[in-house]
């Protein structure tokens, strides 16, 4: 396991162009593989437009307490980018505005943010009836200052979804850290214990899995039948849903990826997957993603490519819903991941 950030690594990868140079030449650029493009073309879907906004996605700071092996945002504690509390007001301005329904908090540890509490607090009084956290559950247990987050969520109706990649202890830890398992155990059993994930609940608590290596994840149904038999079982831990998202070829995972050779095959599975019922409910389509230092992205992926979205209006200072729906939609091969199998986005399987 890694214990710095490819940026603070000096690695290539962690520049956004030198991943576009990867993933717009090679077997693409040699027409071995169709580019996202033409496989939209070819399923007359091109090009991809939004729908109704619904989600406003806002990213709080790459800064993190781990340090996860296939991080697409390249999050760990050396990353200082954290998004300052003008633009947070900014933010805010946008949500009393906005019709979105749903507010979605991410990170990094989006609880890092010194004034995370503070947003929570504003954001909460705008009226917005689906207020989502996405914790790495750990985050809970780091430190004294974190331990009444449960708490805290519980107080705003938090919707906590929770990164866990695996319910043993070897496969979360190779992923995510030696010790990250027994910590976010313990912090979903805190959860618990103040009312989530419990059947009838309306504090909302929900897993994310995604693949250790290189390859697609399984049934999302299946997933969530044996996670919830083995955390129950062994830990007696209850949680409402699991989300199975796809490795997009990004950042870390792109490195890991050309690491052991497997990018190549990776894309080939990609596309061989690809799926056009998907692409109608992708998350790009519906949301809008905003960076730490407020720039306009078509989805989080896309943000960590640094590819804004293609509007005037590019920055939450000048945000105008009326404008940024009249885009195209900025897609690049990454997007293969999003549309293969069942699709993937931050809510799951889309199709």
């Amino acid at each position: 396991m890694a214990t710095k950030s490819l940026k603070a690594r000096n690695n290539d990868i962690a520049n956004t162009q030198r991943q576009m140079d990867i993933l717009s030449n090679g077997i693409f650029a040699d027409g071995e593989l169709p580019t996202f493009a033409k496989k939209l073309k070819e399923t007359s879907q091109f090009p991809l437009r939004p729908k109704k906004l619904e989600i406003l996605q806002i990213n709080l700071g790459y800064m993190c307490n781990q340090v996860c092996e296939h991080c697409h945002v390249d999050a760990g504690p050396d990353r200082k980018e954290i998004m300052t509390i003008e633009t947070m007001q900014q933010c805010l301005d946008v949500i009393k505005k906005t019709e979105a329904h749903t507010l979605d908090l991410t990170g990094g540890a989006p609880e890092m943010n010194p004034n995370f509490r503070w947003f929570v607090e504003e954001a909460s009084k705008a009226g917005i009836t689906d207020f989502i956290v996405r914790s790495n559950l750990t985050i809970i247990r780091a430190n004294k200052k974190y331990y009444d987050l449960p708490e805290f969520f519980k107080k705003h109706n938090v919707h906590v979804v929770s990164s866990m990649p695996h319910w043993t202890r070897g496969k979360t830890d190779k992923q995510r850290g030696d010790g990250v398992f027994d910590k976010s155990i313990k912090a979903l059993q805190e959860l618990n214990t103040v009312g989530y994930g419990k059947e009838g609940s309306n504090l909302k608590l929900d897993l994310v899995y995604n693949p250790s290596g290189a390859f697609l994840p399984g049934d999302q149904m299946g997933l969530e039948r044996d996670f919830k038999k083995a955390l129950k079982e062994d830990f007696n831990i209850d949680f409402h849903h699991l989300f199975a998202i796809t490795n997009l070829p990004i950042s870390r995972f792109l490195d890991y990826l050309i690491a052991s050779e497997n990018y190549e095959d990776y894309m080939f599975a990609l596309v061989d997957a690809y799926n056009p019922a998907a692409v109608a409910n992708v998350m790009c389509t519906n949301t809008i993603s905003v960076s730490w230092d407020g720039w306009l992205y078509d989805c989080d992926f896309n943000q960590m490519l640094n590819l804004k979205v293609a509007s005037k209006v590019k920055h939450i200072a000048d945000y105008n819903e009326e404008l940024l729906q009249n885009r195209n939609i900025i897609i690049n091969q990454h997007c293969y991941g999003c549309t293969a199998g069942a699709g993937s986005s931050c809510q799951g399987t889309v199709a």
